[in-house]
């Protein structure tokens, strides 16, 4: 079977029924220095559509009117079931100083060293980052790629947080599997939106509704963190304007995700050690229940990447960053050769779970599945989703 062959996986005809395809391409076992293996030479992929006419659009977006989104700012954000503090312990080698940790916020980055030199390694693919073709104002120099969805998982609402991807169908968004699905539950998510650039409720670039979920099968059929990612494709975006009588809303177009906020590039098998900056939306309290961020702006960790594992959660090729994250920013990027004045970078990872490695009772270190070449299949499968 060639490397882009692709087959039906009949033995889960309930999943095709209930709208689930599951598709298979092989992927190249390890990256150019064999520091990171594979976990399966197959890259089966989960494929969810959640919209197939225009009316299933209307109905998502009505959904979420504009008094329901102002509600949702009070929902749970998507957190996994699993706690790493019950049981597991991060194994990290530092590979440098000990970064601060410390979520940071605002109107603008603090600057990392921009390298130009991101040639792809043997078999490791590069995205490169897209810049907005509508130049909009923008209060801060934050990348306006990342933002906020909101989505329902059977009858409960959730929300997390995510990113524009630089694609050929200009419609890409990268979030964490479990932002898009629960495999405990075997259910993906519906009434799925993006909101990027998400601020304490505003909406300035568009509302997206998604249009099919994308997700590696190691996730959705055994609960592997170590493929915690998500591609979903979404829909021209729309605004909500004030209606003809009051309180009433009508959908605004605004065009396509791309044009209005860029897309991140992308990166897989770069090895760890490396500079990145996290995104996100924190809200969820600590263990001990404090509760040091709302979920309302966009904030930020930088620092080393660190080799982590998670047993529990099956996680044996992981990545981590101390950061004081809590739940909400799951979803988030992880950008290397970051440019803070562009607002791009080249995602690397997403926010999938949260650590307590001192047990004082309080998150300090955040983890990302590593980045193999079967996260770039999913990705080049995504891709050629096309909304109608």
């Amino acid at each position: 079977m060639s490397p882009r062959a692709r087959r039906l996986t009949t033995t889960l005809s309930a999943l095709v029924a209930s709208g689930v395809l599951v598709v298979s391409a092989f992927a190249g076992s390890a990256d150019a220095a064999g520091t990171r293996a594979e976990k399966a030479v197959a890259s089966s992929i989960t494929s969810v559509t959640l919209t197939r006419t225009g009316a299933d659009v209307k109905r998502i977006a009505e959904y979420w009117s504009p008094a329901k989104l102002k509600q949702a700012q009070n929902n749970n954000p998507a957190t996994p079931e699993v706690k790493p503090s019950d049981g597991s312990k991060a194994s990290s080698a530092p590979v440098s100083p000990t970064p601060s940790g410390t979520a940071s916020g605002g109107t603008a980055v603090k600057a990392v060293t921009y390298s130009t030199s991101k040639s792809s390694k043997a078999g490791s693919p590069v995205v490169s980052p897209v810049l907005p073709t509508k130049k909009q104002p923008s209060d801060s120099n934050l990348p306006r790629t990342v933002g906020k969805v909101f989505f329902k998982i059977g009858n409960k609402e959730y929300w997390c947080s995510a990113s524009a991807v630089a694609s050929k169908n200009h419609h890409l968004v990268a979030t964490a599997g479990h932002c898009a699905y629960d495999p405990k539950q075997g259910k993906a998510a519906d009434y799925w939106i993006f909101i990027p650039g998400y601020n304490q409720g505003k909406t300035p670039y568009g509302i997206y509704v998604g249009h099919s979920l994308n997700l590696h099968e190691n996730f959705t059929a055994q609960g592997d963190y170590d493929y915690d990612y998500a591609f979903v494709t979404v829909h021209d975006g729309f605004v909500w304007k004030p209606g003809k009588t009051a309180n009433t809303y009508q959908m605004e177009p605004v065009g396509s995700l791309e044009d209005n906020v860029g897309g991140q590039g992308l990166m897989v098998n770069r090895g760890v050690g490396l500079s990145v900056f996290a995104f996100g939306y924190p809200a969820a309290p600590n263990i001990d229940g404090s509760r040091p961020y709302d979920g309302q702006r966009m904030l930020w960790c930088d620092g080393r990447t660190y080799q982590t594992k998670a047993p529990t959660r099956l996680v044996e090729v992981g990545i981590s960053l101390g950061c004081t994250f809590t739940g909400g920013a799951s979803g988030g990027p992880w950008l290397i050769y970051y440019d803070p004045k562009q607002g791009v970078g080249y995602l690397n990872g997403v926010n999938s779970f949260a650590w307590d490695t001192d047990t004082d009772k309080k998150y300090d270190r955040i983890s990302s599945p590593y980045f193999i070449q079967s996260t770039y299949v999913v990705y080049e499968y995504a891709d050629r989703q096309r909304a109608f």
